[in-house]
């Protein structure tokens, strides 16, 4: 593959020594070292990040850098290395590469990308009294009171709205403060295709879900409330709505346009209720890239001054911890606590610290503690625990469902406090202006 830039890299990256990385991670510099030379000699290796890579200060600088990383040692685009997907519904052949920074939100000029703003720009934008103020809002299975940062402000933005609609099947944190909600049908009166993760597949995968009940009498799927809304809206305004294409359809086209089109259709896969393996992943990055010139981008000027502002990254204050979040299996952002046999069993809500962060604040394995930064401060119980590094607490996300006018029985009667009162809507990834949910100073003392 051509590559433009890698000088320009080599130039950029020189001062970051393993004896500095160290410094930042904690891993001695030696085992750097020896790490880095593993990989480049390694006959196949990959280096891979995803969601936990992207929610912190540096979530766009550690993307380019796995990429680099796959890149110089000759396991980009290769097998046994990273390779992308020859996925049947092709989104990205669809797609032009996509826009960054071309304008920038109002109040605090954070960049659009593909037309989109970061959450952290959305209750300001509430917020903010002038032309151009947020004043209605529709949310679609989300609830951003949980999941975006510094929930207590967009609780306040959120009631301050003349008008909310959510579609959602539940009164959560989030849809509580919405005018009018409406429930579409559920997961299993459904039809399904994931054209998302079958783009991350480790092989070339695809299958139709039909779904396994009948839509009940009078009720309606979520596109077909979307078509409901955009032909009221239409009529008021005077537009014309344009033809809607119901998604099977969309999907039946998507895959007798796409690179298996010869054999593929909503039809073929109706013979293969568990999905037909289409094959191996194999190099094909030539024939995807987006880029002017059809050369790989190394140094785009943009990132390479992000550098900049890593290596100016303070080091924590005394007594202060850095917080970072955690998934579980059964535990998938806010969605999956009003069910009980997701659950029951073992607690998961926990604040875990290491035991010598522990002692040094006088603290107990099993105690009730406050943990505060700069913008709230909640209560939960902490557990000490090896797996986390000294200086840094670990909390799930997608808990604490114990605000007022919640109607979700189960997921209410559960532990725990919500992360995002604690993350904070101005410690950013400057480069994309994504919230950093992860590395969030804090301290911690007793309750």
């Amino acid at each position: 593959l051509p590559v433009d830039g890698l000088d320009d890299v080599r130039h950029a990256v020189a001062g970051f020594t393993a004896e500095a990385m160290s410094r930042q991670c904690a891993v001695p510099a030696e085992q750097i070292r020896q790490l880095a030379r593993d990989f480049a000699a390694a006959d196949a290796a990959v280096c891979y990040g995803r969601m936990g890579v992207s929610t912190q200060a540096f979530g766009t600088l550690c993307h380019w850098l796995v990429q680099l990383i796959n890149l110089v040692t000759g396991n980009l685009d290769r097998v046994g290395g990273a390779l992308c997907t020859t996925p049947a519904v092709d989104l990205v052949a669809s797609t032009s590469g996509g826009h960054f920074n071309r304008w920038q939100s109002r109040v605090s000029g954070r960049p659009e990308y593909g037309g989109e703003l970061p959450v952290s720009a959305l209750a300001e934008e509430m917020l903010t009294e002038g032309e151009g103020q947020i004043r209605a809002l529709v949310t679609v299975a989300g609830n951003p009171v949980l999941s975006t940062p510094n929930g207590r402000q967009l609780e306040q933005a959120l009631d301050g709205l003349e008008f909310m609609v959510s579609i959602d099947l539940y009164i959560n944190e989030t849809t509580r403060y919405a005018d009018l909600i409406l429930p579409s049908t559920s997961a299993l009166e459904n039809d399904h295709y994931d054209t998302t993760f079958n783009m991350f597949a480790v092989r070339n995968v695809t299958r139709f879900n039909r779904a396994i009940l009948p839509k009940p009498e009078g009720a309606l799927h979520d596109w077909e409330i979307f078509v409901g809304l955009a032909r009221a809206f239409a009529e008021k305004t005077g537009n014309t709505l344009k033809p809607t294409m119901p998604p099977a359809q969309m999907i039946d086209f998507g895959l007798r346009a796409g690179p298996y089109g010869d054999r593929l259709s909503i039809a073929a896969l109706a013979d293969h209720p568990h999905g037909l393996d289409l094959g191996p992943l194999k190099p094909n990055l030539a024939g995807r890239l987006k880029t002017a010139n059809g050369h790989l981008q190394a140094a785009p000027s943009v990132i390479l001054a992000d550098l900049a502002r890593f290596a100016a990254q303070p080091v924590p204050e005394v007594n202060e911890l850095l917080l970072i979040g955690r998934r579980h299996v059964r535990s998938n952002n806010s969605w999956m606590h009003n069910y009980h046999r997701l659950v029951k069993g073992k607690p998961r809500h926990q604040l875990l610290m290491h035991p010598d962060d522990l002692a040094h604040r006088q603290l107990t394995d099993g105690q009730r503690v406050r943990v505060s930064s700069r913008i709230g401060m909640i209560e939960v119980e902490v557990l000490a625990s090896l797996d986390m590094m000294p200086g840094v607490v670990s909390l799930p996300h997608g808990w604490g469902h114990g605000r007022p006018g919640v109607q979700m029985t189960i997921a209410s009667g559960q532990p725990g406090a919500s992360a995002n009162d604690l993350t904070d809507e101005r410690q950013l990834d400057e480069l994309s202006g994504n919230a950093a949910l992860n590395g969030v100073p804090v301290q911690v003392a007793a309750a």
